[in-house]
């Protein structure tokens, strides 16, 4: 009888050790696959001639935004939220150097065609991965030098609002 419950008692050792190690492996195989995953951002630096913080205040009001929240330099625009006469909050970005409010939901005026052919009038070419999203498009392209650059642009007429090195 004591014979037995050694037995039984060492299989199910064995058996907790083995699914141990087996929980041990799979973790290490988890931890070494987040390690290695990476993501690709583009960093867009503040223009030369950047407006300042209380500039670019003065002119998320004189759009008719009563408060503005979250103020900060990102992704190549300033970007917030705002609260306009209707008493609602909505996301903003700001042109850096002319001071142009986009609210993120409102539609664009060009379609992707017509903002191709105003960047190729400005001179890019190889236009590529052109997207509307937040109020802004964005598009990769080559300058008149051939440098990559990130773009991106104006729903309404195609200037382009921000612009970095790819």
């Amino acid at each position: 009888m004591q014979t037995r419950i050694l037995v039984v008692a060492l299989s199910g050792a064995l058996v907790l050790g083995a699914a141990s190690a087996a929980w041990a492996q799979d973790t290490d195989a988890q931890s070494t696959q987040q390690t290695t995953t990476t993501t690709t951002t583009t960093t867009f630096p503040k223009p030369a001639g950047a407006l300042s913080e209380d500039a670019i205040k003065g002119d998320v009001a004189q759009a008719g935004y009563k408060e503005v929240k979250g103020l900060e330099f990102k992704d190549g625009v300033w970007q917030a939220k705002a609260r306009g006469g209707n008493d609602k909050w909505v996301r903003i970005k700001v042109g850096p150097v002319s001071g142009k409010v986009y609210q993120a939901d409102a539609p664009s005026k060009l379609n992707e065609d017509e903002v191709k052919a105003k960047l190729t009038a400005q001179g890019f070419q190889n236009i590529g991965h052109v997207k509307f999203d937040d109020g802004l498009w964005s598009a990769d392209a080559k300058d008149s030098s051939g440098k990559d650059v990130d773009l991106l642009i104006d729903p309404n007429d195609g200037s382009v609002v921000a612009k970095s090195q790819d």
